[in-house]
């Protein structure tokens, strides 16, 4: 009796929660943790037809089945190119509720339809080129009149005389006016085709070019840039008399790759202008103003302001030696038995040539020192006499004789040397020649 009570009332208590849950207001829910698990042959059905339907709309893909199990993809078929099987692939991919894809596609062995594909391809790549004719015929029109008016802009040598000081510059203002016209051309060529994949081909191409072409002509380049800087600047000019690492010479001519000098000897020297333009360069002929010093050896016990001042004289009667600036002399001791009025004055070097000058120069001073008894220092022997008078007269100097007056020299610039340099200067055209001549 007690156990069939106790019974009853185990079987009433959840039948009693839940009507109280009921009269509450409460909702039943499922218990906590659980997942619902849908109905997969629908789902692979559903998955199945949206396949079905794209291969269906690609002929490519006729030979092409499709089986769907629990989300997996399985294609079974034949293609006629490997690029299929791969958007196969990416289209599979893109259906929703596909886990995974098994493709078993093969490539045909049907040469038939093969060669169909690639006549196919061939007459679409046709249909593409026949289309984009009127396009290819306009970035051809529109490239060729970009190059003809660079062409007409590089050849305009007035233009280009204004901002050229050379005709190296000139020239090559020229070679970069007509690549730049080639490279707008081709740029616009090709985007008004529609090949601006061949364009970043072709820039990325001439970018890889231009660093190994950079590395591999480092000399040629290093020259080319200290040329087109030598010619900005214009540090010597034809004819100029100039030194650069101990070399003397004329300028003749420089061309992209040397400069060429005249030694006063005749001689051919070539420098590369690389190495010019890192050199100490002196121009002599810059500054027509040009001053010239000559050492004047004398006797130590002479007095040495008169002679000092007897060369300064001499100076300023110098018909070839400018009064302005004015002559100079100072005193100067080489040793202890020798002391040397070193005297300078100043030339102009349009019409005197300069080594003359000061040769003429030191032949009149050495004249008249020796005139006045300023002459050059014996050689002194000391000899000490027991009993003799240690300070014997002095004997006087005798002066030279007197001279006739003489002609004066001809210190204008050798002739013949002269018309060496212009025959060497006619040599054809250098990048020293001003544009236009």
């Amino acid at each position: 009796m007690i156990r069939a009570l106790l019974l009853s009332i185990l079987l009433v208590l959840p039948f009693a929660a839940v009507s109280q849950a009921r009269e509450d207001g409460g909702v039943i829910t499922a218990p906590s943790g659980t997942i619902p698990v849908g109905d997969n042959a629908a789902s692979d059905a559903a998955i199945r037809t949206r396949i079905d339907s794209i291969l269906s709309q690609v002929s490519a893909f006729d030979k092409v089945r499709a089986r769907v199990d629990a989300g997996i993809v399985r294609l079974t078929g034949e293609v006629t190119e490997q690029v299929q099987i791969d958007r196969l692939n990416a289209l599979m991919a893109r259906v929703d509720g596909v886990v995974a894809i098994q493709n078993d596609v093969i490539l045909t062995t049907d040469i038939g339809l093969r060669l169909g594909t690639v006549r196919d391809r061939f007459l679409q790549r046709l249909n593409q080129v026949i289309a984009g004719l009127p396009f290819v015929a306009l970035g051809l029109v529109v490239g060729a009149l970009i190059l003809l008016v660079g062409s007409w802009i590089s050849r305009r040598e007035r233009t280009l005389a204004r901002v050229a000081p050379n005709p190296f510059i000139a020239g090559f203002l020229a070679q970069v006016i007509r690549l730049i016209a080639w490279i707008v051309a081709l740029v616009v060529a090709l985007d008004l085709m529609g090949a601006t994949a061949l364009l970043g081909t072709l820039l990325g191409a001439a970018g890889i070019f231009g660093l190994s072409l950079s590395f591999a002509a480092r000399d040629t380049i290093e020259g080319l840039v200290a040329t087109i800087l030598l010619s900005l600047r214009q540090p010597f000019g034809p004819n100029d008399l100039i030194e650069v690492n101990d070399q003397r010479g004329r300028v003749i001519r420089m061309t992209s790759r040397g400069t060429t000098l005249l030694t006063l000897d005749g001689n051919h020297i070539r420098i590369p202008n690389q190495i010019i333009y890192k050199a100490v360069l002196t121009n002599y002929t810059r500054n027509p103003e040009r001053r010239f010093l000559v050492d004047l050896v004398i006797d130590p016990v002479s007095d040495l302001g008169r002679a000092r001042d007897l060369a300064l004289r001499v100076l300023a009667g110098m018909s070839f030696v400018l009064q302005r600036p004015e002559p100079v002399a100072w005193v100067e001791a080489t040793s202890p038995e020798t002391l040397v009025i070193r005297a300078g004055g100043w030339v102009s070097q349009d019409g005197t040539d300069f080594d003359l000058a000061r040769g003429e120069a030191f032949r009149l001073l050495r004249r008249a020192m020796d005139a006045e008894g300023f002459g050059l220092p014996e050689p002194i022997h000391r000899i000490h006499v027991e009993g003799a008078d240690p300070s014997p007269a002095a004997q006087p100097v005798p002066r030279p004789a007197a001279t006739r007056r003489e002609k004066p020299p001809d210190l204008s610039p050798d002739a013949t040397f002269e018309e060496l340099l212009d025959r060497e200067r006619g040599d054809g055209r250098n990048l020293l020649t001003p544009v236009g001549e």
